[in-house]
């Protein structure tokens, strides 16, 4: 497989350069692998610590910035990573108003982060975690007790990192962040397979002329295989999923999400056909965002999450954000 590589041994390293040359408004400790908003900590404020395997990007570091999170830490491309990133990570944020680990539900994601609270702890660093828990597809999958965390992060990570900006104590930071996630729903598709740079070919097989539904973002199993379907049809079969499980009663936040290999052009038309099946429900969009944000390297596919919002809620994710990955307001 072609790719714009060095070596792979050298790819989160060589990235984490490249990001610290475009983005002079982030920290980048690339030997401890550590992505910082430079004007962290922030005198009172409640930080935002998150991270995950790379990979997955502009999840997790392309949200790192006023409005949104404090710090993240990449790991390994498809794997968590440690301890010790998320404790230097939390210690260089900390301004003593504390800590929250925002975690996607993937076993070693979670048990890491949960030893690295720990840790922190030991530090006199006051730490809380809100594991993200929103793939209606699968339950107990592939790395996973329970649902897989995806689309919802970024939900979680904008409204939550609002509330914390303004101000916010660690509890309604927290409370924030849980209501969020307990508020959303995502399901996913893969058209190809997806390919990583150790391995250099796919890591799955998916035949020519058919798809994966319910796919999760490292290319784990989904809920069935079918031959290729019309994007209508696919968002009639992944809302539908979503609504079953969510069954909102008030507006949502859309997420339409590119798998990494789908340009916006089919992201923009699935949308509208996304939009379409929310209509045929009688369920109000009040905010819509559609792009490559929680990726899975080259896999050609899509992601829909929705999130039920208040008031609060949506005055919140409209809040000014500043980070590489996301902007407005500001």
């Amino acid at each position: 497989m072609k790719m714009l590589i060095n070596v792979p041994e050298t790819v989160v390293a060589d990235a984490l350069r490249g990001m610290a040359a475009a983005h002079p408004e982030l920290t980048v400790d690339v030997e401890n692998r550590v992505v910082v908003r430079r004007d962290a900590p922030v005198a009172g404020k409640v930080a935002l610590v998150s991270g995950g395997g790379s990979g997955h990007e502009p999840l997790h570091a392309g949200f790192v910035g006023p409005g949104m999170l404090s710090a993240a830490c990449p790991g390994e491309v498809f794997t968590s990573p440690v301890p010790d990133q998320m404790v230097r990570a939390a210690a260089a944020v900390d301004s003593g108003a504390g800590v929250l680990f925002v975690v996607k539900n993937y076993t070693g994601d979670v048990l890491n982060f949960e030893m690295a609270a720990e840790l922190a702890e030991d530090e006199g660093i006051q730490v809380a975690q809100v594991v993200v828990d929103d793939d209606v597809a699968v339950s107990d999958s592939t790395f996973t007790a329970g649902r897989r965390g995806t689309g919802a992060t970024l939900f979680v990570e904008k409204i939550a990192g609002a509330a914390a900006d303004e101000g916010a104590p660690l509890e309604r930071v927290v409370s924030v962040a849980r209501q969020v996630n307990g508020s959303s729903r995502s399901f996913g598709v893969a058209l190809s397979a997806v390919t990583t740079p150790a391995k250099g070919s796919p890591t799955f097989d998916l035949p020519t002329g058919e798809l994966e539904l319910g796919i999760g973002i490292h290319g784990e199993p989904g809920r069935e295989r079918r031959p290729m379907m019309t994007s209508g049809e696919i968002a009639d079969f992944a809302v539908h999923a979503v609504l079953e499980d969510l069954r909102p009663t008030g507006p949502v936040l859309a997420l339409v999400n590119g798998m990494g290999a789908t340009p916006l052009l089919e992201l923009y038309g699935f949308n509208a056909e996304v939009q379409r099946v929310l209509s045929e429900r009688g369920v109000p969009v009040a905010r819509t965002l559609v792009g490559n944000y929680v990726t899975s390297l080259d896999m050609a596919g899509c992601s829909v999450t929705l999130c039920q919002v208040d008031e609060e809620l949506l005055r919140l994710w409209d809040a000014p954000v500043e980070t590489p990955a996301l902007r407005w307001g500001r």
